[in-house]
């Protein structure tokens, strides 16, 4: 009860920080910037929606196939019909909590293909740290691509947000982050060895035992390449999405695909810091933009429609996905039922 109670809340609280980045970031304009987003969404052409939601597809697909490479190497082979279909639930739940997702995606493969949940932990870990690196290769080739542009903006927010203050104050704030991290693991070290028998402490290492084996699955992977070729395209994806998406308003058409490097990195962003971008992926896109020199309210429109797009196919395909699944392994329920029987 507290659980549902706690995930409700959280959900409150981020769904109603989106909706605030949403009423922030179009009360912000001017009337005639208003007048300009209008104009732009209106005169964007949607066909090229079509095209971005056939490479997100595309995406998805290729992170199911990476994900079944990962469990293979545990000696798993699910089936990509319902590796694809919790991916799909999985970015859906995390419009309403982040991170939610990556917990729920490996609850329902763990459900219908009998792979162990803590298990899957681990591939999602490594997932992600793949993902990390991903992301900054990203970064880095845009500081390598465009220094001028991106470097000046990247000195200018270390300034403000990270180095600001004196040496002494940067130092102790440092200090104090791996205080924390050390003082966190000792705690957690003397409480697992005082209570070992404890079920709460039990059931936390049986977690930990489970990553730590998902996280092994890299050392054994035995397609390694096709793993570093689904990583590759995922990416890739992402870039060239964000490219057509730029031409479908006439105002942003004439950024140039490096453009992509930089105004994804800022999108990336925003799906970190609320429910699938809601709000903020606008606005992030809107700033990278205005790094070319595009207007703030051609900027702004062109975030919103990319943005809807990614949310638009999310909702279709993962809610979809949620209702077929236990069609598609309905055999496989009756014919496990019927051997138990």
């Amino acid at each position: 009860m507290r659980k549902s109670i706690f995930s409700i809340i959280q959900f409150i609280i981020f769904f109603g920080l989106g909706i605030f980045l949403v009423w922030w970031s179009i009360h912000k304009l001017t009337p005639s910037q208003y007048a300009l987003f209008v104009e732009a969404l209106k005169s964007a052409n949607y066909v090229l929606v079509i095209p971005v939601f056939g490479i997100l597809t595309i995406s998805h697909i290729s992170r199911a196939i990476r994900w079944k490479i990962l469990m293979a190497s545990m000696g798993y082979n699910p089936k990509l019909s319902n590796t694809f279909a919790a991916v799909m639930v999985g970015y859906l739940a995390n419009f309403a909590v982040p991170r939610l997702g990556e917990v729920l995606k490996c609850t329902i493969l763990g459900k219908y293909e009998k792979v162990p949940p803590d298990k899957l932990l681990g591939t999602i870990i490594v997932e992600r740290a793949v993902d990390l690196l991903s992301f900054a290769i990203i970064i880095l080739i845009s500081f390598v691509t465009q220094a001028k542009i991106v470097g000046t903006y990247a000195k200018e927010a270390l300034d403000k947000y990270v180095l600001n203050g004196d040496k002494t104050a940067i130092v102790i704030k440092f200090s104090v982050i791996a205080a924390v991290m050390i003082t966190l693991y000792l705690l957690f070290r003397f409480i697992s060895k005082k209570y070992e028998q404890n079920i709460i402490v039990t059931k936390t290492k049986g977690i930990f035992k489970g990553v730590a084996e998902g996280l092994m699955s890299v050392k054994n992977m035995k397609h390694k390449w096709l793993f570093i070729f689904h990583s590759v395209l995922i990416w890739s994806c992402y870039l060239i999405g964000t490219y057509l998406g730029f031409k479908a308003i006439n105002q942003t058409a004439s950024l140039p695909f490096l453009a992509s490097f930089p105004v994804l990195s800022f999108g990336t962003v925003a799906t970190i810091i609320t429910p699938g971008g809601i709000g903020a992926y606008p606005e992030l896109l809107m700033d990278a933009m205005q790094l070319y020199n595009i207007n703030e309210a051609y900027g702004k429109a062109n975030g919103w429609l990319q943005w809807s797009a990614q949310f638009v196919l999310t909702l279709i395909v993962g809610s979809i996905s949620l209702i077929v699944l236990p069609y598609i392994n309905k055999k496989k329920h009756e014919n496990s039922t019927g051997h138990t029987n």
